[in-house]
């Protein structure tokens, strides 16, 4: 039966003449905490992102499906998680995990899912609300500390049974025997035989089953010596390349994606809904405004105006890629290749994506100040390059000042390095008090010059822009996957993904790029 809170770790047994329950109960996953996947990727899950229902799924030693030692019995999702029951198979694995459970060794669990609904906040992290639960492993140290077994109910200890002695195997009816041989002693060192020493007709040795090596090994002494001697010399030379049909090819880990589908420029700016219907939309902007002045005198007309607003129109884009996959393939792969294959495509969706994106923030910005006969590594030209670009946005929008700084890899790099008069970083990870901001090598978040820092490696190289956000909007729509069975009779489906993306440069006087000259 589940328990619907966390307690310390308990053990019970089955009372005598009760069957053995052989079953664990804890917390599998907690809802809405943050960690981070063994793929370096950031993941949460939304409450009710895992099935009480469905296909159990199986319990396995870490994560290797290969090992796998019991089923889920029990799922129910409450308030704090998905809590569980997961019975234990009366196997040798099964009881190897039972053992190192009742003594504490292992305490946590983790979840093996598919996830088949999710997105990417602001943050950069995998926030899923539906997934498949294929297993849940015994680990040593989950993902997610709360993930703990917090009941252990073993096997009542059997009555005690009388030992049986191993059936020794009977001596050959052909052995020819003789007397002893008598064995001499000298008086500085006794020889005392164990056994005695048979002479008999030499016969090929034929290699012994279990049972009889098992006898021998219980019967000791010099006569197992010779006896696995003489198995040592009549074995054959077996190697690896006689047993390739037993050689197992283990999958060591889940599979590594160094891809990362970050969107540094689409966190930053945020991400509109898109309209529905339709496949160009309209962004009304004012671009003429009405006229205040002082009185022309008595009885004399005010001064006239007029308030325009303009129609922007936006066209939809379609970004996507599919694959064809066969059946076979889906079904047979460990780990299942479908959950690989989304979990790329939506990497590869979000770089695409942020790739359109900043690529049209620069090319929508028209205003440009030149960085005229200046010092890339002098502190001096990068401040006095910030505050005349700021001034000029301030007066050309109507009264906005930026608040982030755009810049490619390798302008945050020569941020990064400079450095005062007294060789000081100008940007330490621990500010002093005359810090212009902080940054660091391993990490993107950083402020520079009062401004929130953008680095991404989607910029051109030399990219260095300043303004502020809401001159800039990008509306997009998430389609995600799309399974569609082949037409031309073959067992593969197409497995697409996809989504609708556009960006509209609303006001490009509150952006000016940089030129170095």
């Amino acid at each position: 039966m589940i328990r619907l809170a966390i307690t310390d770790l308990t053990i019970d047994a089955a009372a005598p003449g009760e069957p053995p329950s052989r079953s664990i109960t804890g917390l599998a996953c907690p809802w809405g905490v943050t960690t981070i996947d063994s793929l370096g990727t950031s993941v949460r899950f939304e409450a009710g992102s895992l099935p009480e229902d469905g296909r159990a799924p199986k319990l396995v030693d870490s994560h290797d499906l290969s090992k796998v030692v019991g089923l889920v019995t029990e799922r129910v999702s409450t308030d704090q998680g998905m809590m569980f029951t997961a019975k234990i198979a009366p196997t040798a694995a099964g009881n190897d995990a039972l053992e190192l459970l009742k003594m504490g060794a292992l305490d946590a669990v983790s979840v093996g899912v598919e996830p088949t609904k999710f997105k990417f906040d602001k943050n950069g992290t995998m926030v899923v609300t539906a997934a498949n639960w294929h297993e849940l492993s015994l680990v040593a140290v989950p993902a997610f500390d709360q993930a703990r077994i917090t009941s252990v109910a073993a096997s009542a200890p059997e009555d005690d049974e009388e030992p049986t002695n191993p059936e020794y195997p009977e001596p050959e009816e052909d052995s020819i025997m003789s007397e002893p041989t008598p064995v001499e002693a000298s008086a500085a060192q006794p020889i005392i035989p164990t056994t005695p020493i048979f002479a008999e007709a030499r016969r090929d040795f034929k290699l012994p089953s279990a049972g009889e090596y098992i006898a021998k090994f219980l019967a000791g002494g010099s006569e197992f010596a010779e006896f696995n001697a003489r198995i040592r010399a009549a074995a054959p030379n077996v190697e690896t390349t006689d047993t390739p049909g037993i050689l197992p090819e283990p999958i060591v880990g889940p599979v590594y994606n160094n891809f990362r589908g970050l969107r540094p420029v689409i966190d930053a700016i945020g991400a509109k809904a898109m309209p529905g219907g339709g496949k160009v939309f309209r962004r009304p902007s004012v671009t003429t405004h009405t006229t205040i002045g002082a009185s022309n005198g008595e009885n004399t007309a005010l001064d006239q105006g007029t308030f325009v607003v303009s129609d922007n129109q936006v066209t939809k884009g379609v970004y996507g890629g599919y694959v064809r996959l066969s059946e076979e393939d889906m079904d047979w792969t460990d780990p299942n290749v479908l959950a690989l294959l989304l979990d790329d495509m939506a990497r590869v969706y979000a770089n695409e994506t942020d790739n359109v994106a900043a690529d049209n923030l620069i090319t929508g910005i028209t205003n440009s100040n030149n960085f005229t006969a200046a010092n890339i590594a002098d502190p001096v030209d990068w401040v006095t390059w910030m505050y005349t670009a700021a001034s000029d946005i301030l007066s050309a929008s109507n009264g906005w000042l930026p608040t982030h700084l755009f810049v490619a890899p390798n302008r945050w790099a020569s941020m990064g390095q400079l450095t005062d008069t007294a060789d000081r970083p100008l940007f330490p990870q621990i500010g002093p008090m005359n810090a212009f901001g902080n940054m660091a090598p391993g990490t993107a978040t950083a402020t520079a010059f009062g401004l929130q820092v953008v680095v991404d490696r989607n910029f051109a190289s030399g990219t260095l822009a300043i303004g502020h956000p809401d001159g800039f909007e990008i509306f997009e729509q998430q389609k995600g996957a799309i399974s569609v069975e082949a037409a031309d009779g073959s067992l593969s489906r197409y497995i697409k993904f996809r989504g609708y993306f556009a960006t509209l440069m609303l006001d490009d006087t509150k952006f000016i790029k940089a030129a170095f000259v």
